[in-house]
């Protein structure tokens, strides 16, 4: 009896992970003004839902600004700074020209 209670709370516990739900996804833009410097960036004060939201505001961006021939953007997935480190560490980045 013991036993058998012990497997159902074991296969229970493993499964429930299975079933857990995905993860929020937030990304965050990263303007580079000058493509060439890739040290100097200008960070998004917020979160966009999606990489192709995060996307269009960089790109809407960079034309109000008059840089299209200059500036550059990534998108980083769930991005969180680090004292340490002293920069924003990403799950995922992506280029402007990568998806």
């Amino acid at each position: 009896m013991i036993k058998n209670l012990l497997i159902t709370c074991c296969t229970v516990f493993l499964l429930s992970g299975c079933f857990g739900g995905e993860k929020e996804e937030k990304w965050t833009a990263f303007i580079y003004p000058n493509k060439e410097d890739a040290k100097k960036n200008i960070k998004s004060p917020m979160t966009f839902a999606t990489l192709q939201e995060c996307k269009e505001v960089s790109i809407l961006e960079i034309k109000k600004q008059n840089l299209e021939d200059i500036a550059t953007f990534k998108c980083g997935l769930n991005c969180k700074y680090h004292d340490g480190m002293k920069l924003e560490i990403c799950e995922k980045m992506l280029s402007s020209v990568e998806e």
